[in-house]
């Protein structure tokens, strides 16, 4: 079954992928497997969720299987806060190749702009716990052409950014000779980013949203967050599509034109995330769904903020605090 798709750089993404940030080792290769099985052509990685030597296993054995052949599958990784040199860039993605067991990866992301110094793991911390940031501070022209040159090598096909800002990406775009051809930010109703979306969409950079229930079972929950598929508003809008809540904010993001990579473990769920094609949303559906942020305050909120890297140069969202 051909999924839809988006235009990303030189490639074709498929709207909904299996995101598998928080999936746990012992579940993460199970998830990939049911999910290839069962229509999924968008299978989303990281370097720091500590499980891609588990899904790598899961790629090899479904692709050797033959049904589903790796060129038909759109697959992303991103490069880790430790590895922002130049001479680091490279030792990232060869590691994340052979832990997926691939020759090549359809899109590697730069996962935060946030630098770490290399060397001391994935998390290093000083004898307070504090983050120890790169004294060297790789700026982004550094990390960026040792990406473009990761494209040139086809270990890459496209390159893009994650958590950057309008500013961050605009510096990007000033140089870059291979453009940006993804964005993957935090967006749902209570953070709809719609802003930054209209940017992108000028820019033809490929909009990917994570986290697109807010987050409801994240370890990373604030505190004063609110459950997003309990929302009256959004109750009723899966009420009068006969959808549940889940199906009808993956669906908000379609509506959008953006991508979308909802995580799950379960294969009800699973199948239920890639469900989202047999109906839409109104104009009063989205409309409703784009101003639920004012339940909550002037801007919504964000979940996923990372304020214990606030004190960073290239932090983000230094406009949320």
């Amino acid at each position: 079954m051909a999924q839809q798709t988006i235009t990303c750089g030189v490639s074709q993404m498929p709207v909904v992928g299996l995101g598998t940030w928080q999936s746990k080792e012992g579940e993460v290769g199970a998830a990939v497997e049911h999910a290839l099985r069962n229509g999924y052509r968008h299978i989303d990685c990281a370097m720091v969720y500590q499980n891609e030597e588990e899904i790598g296993k899961a790629f090899n054995k479904v692709f050797t299987e033959g049904k589903v052949k790796r060129e038909d599958v759109f697959i992303t990784s991103k490069l880790w806060n430790s590895y922002k040199r130049a001479e680091e860039v490279p030792k990232a993605c060869e590691k994340t190749l052979k832990d997926l067991q691939l020759d090549y990866l359809d899109l590697y992301l730069i996962h935060w702009p946030i630098t770490f110094i290399p060397g001391e793991g994935l998390f290093p911390t000083d004898a307070d716990g504090k983050f120890k940031f790169d004294d060297k501070k790789p700026d982004f022209k550094e990390t960026w052409t040792a990406l473009e040159k990761l494209v040139e090598e086809g270990k890459v096909k496209n390159i893009g950014l994650s958590n950057f800002n309008k500013t961050q990406i605009d510096e990007v775009l000033s140089f870059a000779k291979v453009k940006p051809a993804s964005l993957q930010v935090e967006s749902h109703p209570f953070l709809p980013n719609l802003e930054l979306l209209e940017f992108c969409k000028k820019q033809g950079i490929a909009f990917v949203s994570y986290s697109p229930l807010g987050n409801p079972g994240s370890a990373f929950r604030r505190e004063d967050q609110k459950n997003l598929l309990e929302d009256d508003d959004v109750k009723k809008i899966a009420a009068k599509t006969k959808k549940s809540p889940g199906q009808v904010l993956i669906r908000y993001q379609l509506e959008k034109g953006n991508a979308v990579i909802p995580k799950s473990v379960r294969n009800s769920r699973i199948d239920e995330n890639l469900d989202v094609f047999g109906f839409t949303l109104d104009d009063t559906d989205m409309n409703t769904l784009n101003n639920l942020y004012k339940k909550i305050g002037e801007k919504g909120y964000r979940t996923c903020a990372v304020v214990h890297w606030s004190g960073h140069d290239f932090y983000p969202f230094k406009d949320e605090l």
